[in-house]
């Protein structure tokens, strides 16, 4: 069963976490480059952002009662076939595990471009994949 309530909750957290990073992400690069406080405030938002997109999976996963899932990969797969999020978007998700684990676990490799990019050009895959968890919401109460 679907605890919406923990979802919700999930997603005001993530909004907050996405309006702080619009807040302090520099316009150009070569002001991001300059301040590596805003550089390191921004990879944890971002990193923080992308794990709350993967606990919402997780929780509708669990709630749908899909079964033992082999990753985090195999989630958005699984909740992509119960056409939780669309194809696009099960995509940008993989994706931003990526991001997410260059953040943690490669961090003296981290493409500071790359993560300017993303904070520049992809912060909308979040609102995205906030909207279909609110339609599927939705749509689950009928």
């Amino acid at each position: 069963m679907l605890d919406e309530e923990r979802i919700l909750a999930k997603i005001a957290e993530l909004r907050g976490y996405l309006k702080k990073l619009r807040e302090i992400t520099p316009k150009t690069f070569d002001e991001y480059e300059e301040s590596e406080i805003v550089r390191r405030a921004c990879e944890r938002l971002l990193q923080i952002s992308i794990e709350c997109v993967l606990d919402i999976c997780d929780m509708i996963f669990s709630g749908l009662e899909l079964g033992i899932p082999t990753g985090e990969e195999d989630i958005i797969e699984r909740i992509r076939k119960e056409r939780v999020i669309s194809e696009k978007t099960a995509r940008k998700l993989k994706g931003m595990r990526s991001v997410r684990n260059i953040l943690v676990h490669r961090y003296p490799y981290v493409d500071d471009e790359r993560i300017f990019k993303n904070l520049k050009e992809e912060l909308k895959d979040f609102d995205t994949f906030i909207g279909e968890i609110l339609k599927f919401l939705k749509k689950s109460k009928k």
